[in-house]
């Protein structure tokens, strides 16, 4: 996800940050032994959007965006990402790092999925540790919240919670928390002022989520519990019904083929896409008092991206 820079200096600056920390990722994925490095960098390859480096490198523009420590900091949230993607699909019991298995006849079991993604952690608190212990901090914190997002959603909302609020409490811990510290690592290591980086936080956290629900709007045939699936829940009993189809796994594949037309037509989907259009105007809105400039321009495009991807979808 790109956002939209009219102004050259700016989309110049982003293209000579985003080399750079290209070239850190490789550096920091590197290791003596080449079956992790080639594991490491395949993930890193087909990860996808890099949010979350991106982040870090537009919060640095309200403060010192050539200072030492803000292509490390970008480096680091992505190697935490990178990291996650290899741990949920362990715990989500996913065939998905089968498929990025660097060779064939490799022993690609759980264990090693999971000591991957404790090596690119420990990579992340190495160049973490030059940054300084606020830094370090601010880290720890944000992924006491993933982890604790991680047990919330494999443990299930208590009894009498309503699914739906536990759902996007759990992508504000899991998701939002680490663009959140992306907001908040760029600001700081660029030596903006503290009130800057509370509202790039607020802005990082939301934006997250909303992408993430926009990501479900689009995945409406995902046999998982989405924030559309589980709206069906505060519905009528048929949409009860239907929640079951969509997410008991006992439906062949003509009869959830028919479960997910009906979840198309459904004004289900229409409130997660309204959801998704609300964390998104809530990202923005963390903006307003931040200075009118290009960055935050860029910024704000964001959010009309995440927007238009979940209202435009399927309609």
């Amino acid at each position: 996800m790109q956002p939209t820079v009219r102004d050259r200096a700016l989309a110049d600056g982003l293209k000579a940050g985003q080399a750079a920390v290209e070239k850190g990722l490789l550096e920091a994925t590197k290791s003596d032994v080449p079956f992790i490095t080639e594991a490491a960098r395949e993930l890193m390859r087909t990860a996808g959007r890099r949010l979350r480096p991106l982040l870090v490198l537009l919060a640095a523009r309200f403060g010192d965006p050539s200072a030492s420590g803000v292509v490390p900091a970008a480096v680091v949230v992505e190697l935490t990402h990178l990291a996650t993607h290899y741990h949920d699909d362990v715990v989500d019991e996913t065939d998905a790092w089968r498929r990025r298995a660097p060779g064939s006849d490799v022993n690609w079991d759980n264990s090693v999925a999971v000591l991957i993604g404790d090596f690119l952690f420990a990579r992340a608190s190495h160049i973490l540790a030059d940054l300084g212990p606020q830094a370090v901090r601010i880290q720890a914190d944000a992924f006491k919240r993933l982890v604790t997002g991680q047990i919330l959603e494999t443990t299930g909302p208590t009894d009498g919670r309503d699914p739906v609020e536990h759902h996007l409490e759990v992508l504000a811990s899991r998701t939002g928390s680490l663009t959140a510290v992306s907001g908040r690592l760029g600001a700081m290591t660029s030596g903006a002022d503290a009130s800057v980086a509370d509202a790039l936080a607020r802005y990082g956290e939301r934006l997250g989520v909303a992408s993430h629900l926009a990501d479900e709007v689009e995945a409406v045939a995902a046999r998982r519990p989405t924030l559309p699936v589980l709206l069906l829940l505060r519905g009528e009993p048929a949409d009860r019904e239907l929640y079951h189809r969509l997410t008991g796994g006992s439906a062949d594949q003509g009869q959830y083929a028919e479960a997910v037309a009906r979840l198309r037509a459904h004004p289900a989907l229409e409130q997660a896409r309204q959801e998704t259009a609300h964390q998104a105007a809530e990202a923005r809105a963390a903006l307003s008092g931040l200075p009118d400039c290009p960055a935050r321009a860029a910024l704000e495009s964001l959010c009309e991206t995440v927007t238009h991807r979940a209202l435009a979808h399927d309609r």
